[in-house]
């Protein structure tokens, strides 16, 4: 069970990375920083799409409409650090 937890613990590392990731890109391309022209930009922005949009849906169904603000990806990132920081340490220490 252990070895569960960790693997979960990593994945949702990593799906923090994509959404700081994809944040960051999306701050580079309003800013005109970087061109959505350019193929390998659309193809990052598209994956990073792919990946979280599966996860931000829900949270968007729930909250408001703010216009051009979408927090979902912070909602998002907020549950995973409550999971990674509070729900996993508690369910490692029942197991161990």
């Amino acid at each position: 069970m252990q070895i569960l937890l960790e693997i979960l613990d990593i994945i949702l590392q990593v799906v923090t990375w994509f959404i700081i990731i994809q944040i960051v890109l999306s701050w580079l391309i309003a800013f005109n920083v970087v061109s959505m022209q350019n193929d390998l930009v659309r193809q990052l922005v598209e994956s990073l799409h792919r990946i979280t949009e599966p996860l931000y849906r829900p949270v968007r169904r729930i909250m408001p409409d703010l216009g051009m603000i979408d927090l979902a990806p912070m909602v998002v990132i907020l549950i995973v650090m409550i999971l990674r920081n509070s729900i996993i340490p508690r369910l490692w220490e029942q197991f161990a």
